[in-house]
């Protein structure tokens, strides 16, 4: 995958909990089926990993917003989860199975706005300031004045976010910060690629299966077992093609105005040839992240001082050690931050290895006292 896809990549529940020890390669679906069986590409629901689902509302000025969080867990602190650009909450899922049976802890994954089921007044505003004044909004309206303590973890944008959200202290009982795979230097090297990369996309998908498929095919989620309840959250079912009725409006609409109209016939049958498509292909993405571009030197411009002067513990999940740029590399070695190379992973680390991203997530709660490990979780990472 290109250095391009590992910076701005902008989780079906087994029988039981995964095993304590077991690797993250394990968790793919590919790993567990034995030789000549087809893979499956079917969507799972969030129901297999989450233990609830819940829609938060938030009064602000321009009225009133509702984000779509799941939840899982009752006792311990908050693991507030923070998913990349166009992603969503869902591709936490299977992290979130792996992390439950390590260490006492509750699950709070949120679609952040504009992404998944979160549904605001003012989608456009991807702002870095926005969306950390709604990880505030969000966690105020969940537990009021007293805060349960809260662990901020984000992914790529995610990560961004987190920070943001620390260093502007929105979020008071916050006990620890952990980016996964965000770096400012390699994040600002790659926007000027981003636009190629998004444009090389898929624009549209034939069926949930078909997103699925691509997804894992494209090395975007390299774990099948997440991509099957991750890409959920991505797509979403073209407009004006829900039913058959709706699309039958859409062609007669067409052949009206053909009549009416013959001198712009070429248009006509230009947009008629995209309804056909679209009903040839009746999922896209849930957000169009090309338009998003004015904010993403937002997200990460400063991004590698803002997480080193949060006064608080932190951990640096990477996918490889060639990320990390200057600012960082002195941190690390002067120790303010732990840091943990996840090997033979992708930009989506926490859905390639759900498992080694649970055990260095585990490890650091519990060397830092934060958590209680469950059925005699082991610390399995040195200290970084």
């Amino acid at each position: 995958m290109s250095a391009l896809e590992k910076s701005m990549h902008l989780g079906r529940l087994p029988s039981r909990p995964p095993l304590p020890g077991s690797g993250g390669s394990q968790s793919g679906a590919k790993m567990r089926m034995g030789p000549g069986r087809k893979r499956d590409f079917s969507p799972v629901p969030w129901s297999q990993y989450f233990e609830s689902m819940e829609d938060v509302e938030v009064e602000n000025e321009t009225g009133k917003d509702t984000f779509r969080v799941y939840k899982s867990g009752s006792e311990g602190p908050v693991l507030l989860l923070l998913h990349g650009g166009g992603h969503s909450a869902l591709s936490w899922a299977v992290f979130t199975a792996a992390i439950i049976s390590r260490v006492q802890c509750r699950i709070v994954a949120l679609d952040l706005r504009s992404h998944g089921e979160t549904k605001v007044k003012n989608p456009e505003d991807l702002s870095a300031e926005t969306m950390a004044k709604d990880v505030g909004n969000v966690v105020e309206a969940m537990y009021g004045d007293l805060p349960p303590p809260i662990m901020l973890i984000g992914h790529s944008m995610g990560g961004a976010i987190a920070v943001h959200t620390a260093s502007s202290n929105l979020v008071p009982s916050l006990l620890g910060l952990c980016m996964i795979d965000v770096v400012e230097g390699t994040a600002m090297d790659a926007l000027n690629s981003m636009q190629n990369f998004l444009r090389g996309r898929p624009k549209t998908f034939k069926s949930l299966e078909n997103a699925i498929e691509w997804s894992v095919k494209s090395g975007q989620i390299r774990n099948l077992e997440s991509a099957r309840v991750s890409m959920v959250g991505q797509v979403k079912q073209c407009e004006g093609i829900t039913s058959p009725e709706g699309s039958k409006s859409i062609v007669e609409g067409i052949i009206e105005e053909e009549e009416e109209d013959e001198e712009g016939s070429e248009s006509i049958s230009k947009r008629k040839k995209e309804d056909d498509m679209e009903k040839d292909h009746p999922y896209t993405w849930r957000i169009e992240l090309a338009k998003t571009e004015k904010y993403w030197d937002g997200w990460f411009r400063g991004l590698s001082n803002l997480f080193l002067s949060c006064p608080i513990p932190k951990l640096l999940l990477l996918a490889g050690v060639d990320r990390l740029d200057k600012d960082l590399t002195i941190g690390q070695m002067q120790g303010k931050f732990q840091m943990q190379v996840l090997p033979q992973c992708g930009h989506a680390v926490h859905e390639d290895a759900p498992d080694k991203v649970a055990e260095a997530v585990a490890t650091f709660l519990i060397r830092h006292r934060f958590a209680e490990p469950i059925g005699g979780f082991q610390c399995v990472f040195p200290g970084c």
